[in-house]
């Protein structure tokens, strides 16, 4: 398969929800139905495997890590472009996670851009020198992620400096800030380094300035093959009624986090996607009522 003949854009680059068994294993049962839902009725433009937090592969050893990788490789069985994360505090295991991608027939890899492991933000020598080590040990391309928080906090003029690292053809940025937004597409994706992926808030207004799509779960991937078909149509107002929906949900339940949300969502819908792990804690009582009125008033039950 070839990446870019492939991929469909704009569009998503769906992150399949991770399910758990009764003993903490992955429940690959549960799994490949999350995957058909994600390529099938969300309309994915790419899987990736293994790669954002709320996919909590974090919980799983290296082996388990590299199993749901193969799994989802398997899963996929060629319909969609695969991306596996490969991120890592140590390049060396960042780079050995890329040869297992390669190996297992994935077509690019995504490597978060890090915290310094001994503490405090790293310097910007110091991530060209980490994300040089990994690209110069795979051919695949790379998308570079960045999330604060779980990662680094990168200025807009870094992350267009590592845009522009050759072998870096993607990349997913989860601020949530329209003026960074709007300046990454103008300066990474119009002037040509690299395709820019949002979230799924800034979808409409990233489709808007000219990006590539957007990074997320299901099932609030169904919601943005939606404004995705709208907007290609040409109606942006359906378009824009169906992102105020997003603008609502998940916000108003992420005190749970987004996993949970997401899992909660998924089994209301009738994709059995289980519990987060724990000890963290479902959406439950009052809180998962009123989750499920909502989602019975949006597009995700729509035909």
């Amino acid at each position: 398969m070839s990446l870019n003949a492939d991929l469909r854009l704009p569009g998503s680059i769906v992150a399949p929800l991770t399910p758990f068994t009764e003993d903490l294993s992955v429940d690959y049962d549960a799994l490949k139905g999350i995957i058909d839902y994600s390529v099938e009725t969300c309309g994915a433009a790419m899987i990736i495997a293994a790669g954002v937090e709320a996919q909590e592969y974090q919980y799983l050893d290296y082996a388990a890590r590299k199993e749901l990788v193969d799994k989802t490789i398997e899963f996929v069985d060629g319909r969609r472009p695969v991306v596996v994360g490969v991120s890592h505090p140590s390049f060396r295991t960042a780079v050995e996670l890329a040869h297992h991608a390669a190996d297992t027939g994935a077509q690019a890899v995504q490597l978060l851009a890090p915290n310094r492991p001994t503490g405090g933000p790293p310097k910007m020598s110091e991530l060209v020198r980490y994300y040089q080590s990994v690209l110069a040990e795979t051919d695949l391309p790379m998308m570079l992620y960045l999330n604060a928080g779980p990662g680094t906090d990168l200025s807009v003029p870094a992350t267009v400096e590592l845009a522009q690292l050759p072998g870096i053809d993607f990349v997913k940025e989860s601020s949530r800030d329209l003026a960074r937004v709007s300046r990454l597409i103008a300066e990474i994706e119009t002037a040509g380094h690299a395709r820019y992926f949002t979230t799924m808030q800034m979808y409409l207004p990233t489709l808007l300035l000219g990006g590539s799509g957007v990074t997320l779960p299901p099932p609030a991937a169904l919601l943005i093959r939606k404004i995705t078909e709208a907007w290609q149509r040409g109606d942006v107002d359906e378009a824009a009624r169906i992102q105020r929906q997003v603008a609502v949900w998940p916000a108003r339940w992420m005190p749970f986090g987004l996993a949970a949300v997401m899992k909660a969502s998924l089994n209301h819908l009738g994709v059995k996607a289980g519990l987060p792990y724990p000890p963290y804690e479902p959406v439950t009582g009052e809180a998962l009522t009123a989750l499920h009125a909502y989602l019975d008033t949006t597009d995700l039950t729509a035909p």
